[in-house]
């Protein structure tokens, strides 16, 4: 009885958790925008000064009514020649510019719906031989592109960290030393941010299953593209 009871109670906090959660974090950006955007908002447009009842989300939807509308002017004629003002000034001011456009390219990338985003999701052998880590591969170069010698196919890849995926490690690493997963960049993101507790829940058919050492997670590629035989399939 004991055992049943307690079932039920895991089995209701693993539906309640992850929406409760859910709900406390939208809250709180929605929170955090009126906290910050509601003061600088003209009191004809703030439904809070004329209803008896204060309305969440006004500071998120105003925020996005304005980035709206900085991104449609942005895009017309006046809009491009103020920006290009705008950044010839800050070419001339020596950190400011290192700043921004560091800031500008990641978010272009970031927000870049073509070819610049991550591709795939691989396995880097680190810190040492026989350990591996999940790398988000951004792109093939070739080995001249850095500074070494020409001639050697190479993948830039992001190495991300538990549980915050937004820091890590860049490298730079020969493709055949890279083993390319059969899993998308978010099912590879789900197993980072969850520090390995959430595997991919859709293995593509005829993948290696995930072994008890953890070796393999899906279907590896060698650098050239030609699939591997895995152990344990």
């Amino acid at each position: 009885m004991f055992r049943r009871l307690r079932g039920y109670f895991l089995a209701g906090l693993v539906v309640t958790a992850p929406l409760v959660i859910t709900i406390w974090l939208a809250w709180w950006f929605v929170s955090l925008f009126d906290r910050w955007i509601k003061p600088l908002i003209p009191v004809i447009y703030n439904p809070d000064h004329y209803l008896p009842f204060t309305v969440p989300g006004v500071g998120l939807l105003f925020t996005v009514v304005v980035l709206t509308l900085i991104g449609a002017f942005a895009a017309n004629l006046v809009g491009r020649s103020i920006i290009s003002w705008w950044e010839h000034i800050l070419n001339r001011m020596p950190i400011l510019r290192t700043v921004y456009r560091s800031v500008k390219q990641i978010f272009q990338t970031a927000l870049s719906q073509g070819s610049r985003n991550f591709r795939n999701v691989g396995l880097i052998e680190y810190p040492r031989k026989g350990v591996h880590v999940v790398a988000f591969i951004a792109r093939e170069i070739d080995s001249g592109d850095i500074g070494l010698p020409p001639g050697n196919p190479m993948y830039s890849c992001f190495m991300p960290t538990t549980p915050n995926p937004t820091s890590g490690f860049l490298f730079f690493v020969h493709t055949d030393e890279v083993r390319i997963l059969d899993i998308t960049v978010e099912e590879g993101a789900k197993l980072v941010i969850s520090a390995g507790l959430v595997t991919p829940a859709d293995i593509p058919e005829g993948a290696a299953p995930i072994l008890s050492n953890g070796e393999v997670i899906g279907h590896a590629k060698s650098g050239g593209g030609e699939k591997e035989n895995q152990e344990g399939k």
